[in-house]
């Protein structure tokens, strides 16, 4: 009879421990076994070039459009060795997005000193051990035609608004536990000189 009691209280004990491991307290003392992370944020430059930011053109032959950027993203289990292996519960779906700005001389106010906030609906699966890249909008035309952007539109290329933008990934495993992660971007927003149109007849 001792010994089965041993036996229950030892089994509690490992019921107990397993419950407290699979907790995941990186981000929101989420309950999920598995981890969101951001590998990388990429942009462009003002030529289209891909590079670890982002020049945001404010207005473009007359009109403002809205800028992209590329995150890829991993799951990863907090167990790197679980007993079970993984399986599809430790896929995690990645449902929505928060985009805030911010500038490193503390002025910071949307909407005045830097644009408005923003969210944005994602409908991507993240296999657990793999990675997905997806495309999101970082910069809405909209903050292109409120201050303080609007007001770079009369303004060389010469005049930098310098921003970082902080990218929060929100979703859930396939268990419904939820997970967040998070990434940042420097966006250099100015009124960034045009392309010079190809004459005709050029080849």
């Amino acid at each position: 009879m001792n010994n089965m009691k041993k036996a229950w209280r030892i089994a509690f004990l490992l019921s107990a421990f397993l419950v407290l491991y699979c907790c995941n307290p990186v981000e929101d003392d989420s309950e999920s076994s598995s981890l969101l992370l951001v590998d990388n944020i990429l942009g462009k430059d003002a030529q289209g070039k891909t590079g670890n930011f982002l020049q945001s053109d404010v207005l473009i032959s007359g009109s403002v459009r809205a800028d992209t950027a590329t995150a890829t993203l991993r799951a990863e289990v907090l167990d790197p060795d679980p007993l079970l292996g993984t399986s599809q519960y430790n896929d995690i779906v990645v449902t929505r997005y928060l985009v805030t700005y911010s500038r490193t001389d503390g002025k910071s106010v949307p909407g005045v000193d830097v644009p408005y906030p923003f969210e944005g609906s994602l409908s991507t699966v993240v296999a657990a051990g793999a990675t997905s890249t997806i495309n999101f909008v970082i910069v809405r035309d909209i903050a292109k035609m409120e201050p303080p952007l609007l007001e770079l539109t009369d303004l060389g290329a010469e005049v930098v608004l310098t921003c970082t933008a902080k990218i929060e990934f929100y979703g859930h495993d396939t268990a419904n536990r939820t997970v967040k992660a998070t990434g940042y971007l420097t966006i250099y927003f100015a009124n960034y000189a045009d392309a010079a149109p190809t004459p005709t007849g050029a080849q």
